[in-house]
């Protein structure tokens, strides 16, 4: 993991510019380029798309969530995934280079801008994966565009939630506010409370220097914006009102998430029926991405080896 190399670097070098900028060029050496969609009312989307989309292959979609832009949470992947599928990862709206001035902010809105760049990219039918937020949005997805949507993959995102959990002592957090002040973190301290809440073994010896660097470089953007996300993300959510989707799901989950407990898994589970399955990962907490990449990639690679059935 690359937070075992943080106590090496001081002074001025930033660690987290670094990482765009490798990022950066392991993106584009593999195939893909930085793309810039204008959808006409004030919202940019980013996205990393084939340089060249062939039609042979089908089209697998991954949606980042709420830490970092789209490179930082499927960087450690995405030479898996380009070989059998056109991949496409976006930067969701104030994270990236993506953005919007309207004021909708729910995950719906979300959808339906990322479904409008794929239409600008001539993309009619995809995989949809997503991680936390991500998955939030790639539900949405999946509910709006039925018969554009042919799987979906649910990482650790609690589409389950209903307003009324948070009262739930199994949830450490109680309320959307203290949720933002932890997710993008403006001190070195909720920096490090931030990785306790995300992994079951959290990195430990971070100096300050790396958490500021870290904090300038990812967090600082469009603050207030992405409060007003998460803030949408739970007012007045219902579980009750959470649409059924048909497509073949997986949810993969870490048992120890403190962010979406794994009940909420389960219930999600429950709510899809035989449509989904379920996946958990033992000693795991939040960011199975980061913690359990391999098992990840594992599990994800079984259910999208088989071919989706077309749509009656």
């Amino acid at each position: 993991m690359f937070f075992s190399v943080l106590s090496d670097m001081t002074g001025c070098f930033s660690f987290t510019a670094c990482r765009n900028r490798y990022y950066r060029f392991s993106f584009s050496s593999l195939g893909l380029r930085s793309s810039t969609v204008d959808l006409g009312d004030g919202t940019i989307i980013h996205c990393w798309v084939p340089r060249t989309h062939l039609d042979d292959k089908p089209t697998l979609l991954l949606l980042h969530g709420l830490g970092a832009n789209a490179m930082w949470q499927w960087g450690w992947c995405i030479d898996r995934f380009i070989p059998r599928f056109n991949v496409y990862v976006p930067d969701l709206l104030f994270f990236g280079d993506s953005l919007t001035t309207r004021p909708e902010r729910s995950e719906s809105f979300q959808a339906r801008c990322v479904m409008a760049m794929m239409d600008a990219h001539g993309v009619r039918t995809m995989t949809v994966a997503g991680i936390s937020y991500g998955g939030f949005v790639a539900y949405a997805m999946a509910a709006q565009f039925n018969e554009r949507i042919d799987r979906v993959v649910i990482i650790c995102a609690g589409v389950s939630l209903d307003e009324k959990d948070m009262d739930n002592e199994q949830f450490k957090v109680k309320s959307a506010e203290e949720a933002a002040t932890i997710l993008f973190p403006q001190s070195p301290a909720k920096f490090r409370q931030l990785l306790r809440f995300a992994f079951y073994k959290p990195p430990i010896g971070i100096p300050s220097c790396i958490a500021k660097d870290y904090i300038r470089v990812m967090c600082k953007e469009h603050l207030q914006e992405r409060k007003e996300v998460v803030k949408a993300q739970h007012k007045g959510r219902r579980f009750a009102d959470l649409p059924k989707i048909t497509q073949p799901t997986l949810i993969i989950w870490g048992e120890e998430d403190q962010v979406f407990p794994v009940e909420l898994a389960h219930r999600l589970k429950s709510h899809l029926g035989e449509n989904a399955q379920l996946s958990l990962i033992k000693k795991t907490g939040h960011a199975v991405n980061l913690e359990k990449p391999k098992e990840m990639y594992k599990r994800m690679k079984s259910f999208l080896a088989v071919p989706p059935k077309d749509k009656p």
